[in-house]
């Protein structure tokens, strides 16, 4: 369940026993391994893949430019691996509102980078590239996944920074709301020197900050490029002060909590501390 996988195998080195998720059977008389080809149109089945093209979207490998500090590749984990492969199946089957939710710490970055790398080699839209838009509220959070994870993946040539200037040759975007929305300087935000169908997909890192809420001078954004599809990612959960981001984005696609994270080990685990300061 953990590896969203259908399938487990166990044997003694005599008898093989399957594990079947989908139809719910225990099967104890294998008498082999089920080859891959069988394996992966039984997970077709289970997944509902009927398009071919979203199949071979998912098939493609992860990118492995990046490297661990100790120079190994850098290797999505269970969880990433998950949440990388159903936005790209929800992505290619033409979903347009998705929503990963996933604590601060377990790599919601990597995983939009992986997202990505996998519609860019789908043949998503053919004869070209898809055109992607990573917007986030903070310049770290722009300048830090262009920097560290775009460009080692896909070189500086397709990325741009959009800063006062709506450059249109490039491939990969990454903005900031406020370089790109209506201001009391100039009413008409330079978004809206894009066609309404010029990105085909939008990822809106930490949604919750704003940019779901209608009231939001933000939101014209993404009411502007409504035709491409919305990929929101949050550490945030559902509750009163985030109800926007969920009516807007809908159910998230994946979820691990921070409670997952600290038990399998990639969160460090806290305490709270209650003090009250003296007014010294």
């Amino acid at each position: 369940q953990l590896l969203d996988l259908p399938f487990a195998y166990s044997t003694n080195g005599k008898g093989i026993v399957e594990d079947d998720r989908d139809t719910g059977i225990e099967n104890d008389k294998l008498d082999a391994f089920p080859g891959p080809e069988e394996l992966w149109s039984r997970y077709r089945a289970w997944k509902g893949i009927i398009d071919d093209s979203v199949a071979d979207g998912l098939a493609v490998p992860f990118n492995r430019a990046l490297r661990n500090a100790d120079g190994s590749v850098k290797e999505p984990r269970y969880y990433q691996r998950a949440a990388i492969n159903r936005a790209v199946q929800a992505i290619l089957a033409g979903d347009k509102r998705l929503l990963l939710t996933m604590a601060t710490g377990t790599g919601k970055t990597f995983v939009a980078m992986q997202i990505v790398w996998k519609i860019w080699k789908s043949g998503w839209r053919p004869g070209r590239n898809p055109r992607i838009l990573y917007l986030a509220d903070r310049n770290i959070l722009i300048d830090q996944p262009r920097l560290d994870y775009f460009v080692p993946a896909f070189g500086d040539g397709p990325i741009w920074t959009l800063r006062g200037e709506a450059k249109a040759g490039r491939e990969i975007y990454f903005a900031l709301y406020q370089a790109l929305a209506d201001s009391g300087e100039d009413p008409n935000g330079i978004f809206r020197q894009f066609s309404s169908d010029f990105f085909d997909v939008i990822i809106v890192d930490e949604c919750h900050r704003g940019s779901a809420n209608a009231e939001s001078s933000w939101r014209a954004i993404l009411e502007h490029f409504s035709d491409a599809t919305q990929l929101g990612m949050t550490a945030t959960p559902k509750r009163d002060e985030t109800v926007d981001t969920y009516d807007y984005f809908g159910d998230p696609l994946y979820e691990y909590s921070l409670a997952q994270g600290i038990e399998d080990g990639f969160l460090a685990p806290y305490r709270v501390r209650r003090v009250v300061l003296s007014p010294d």
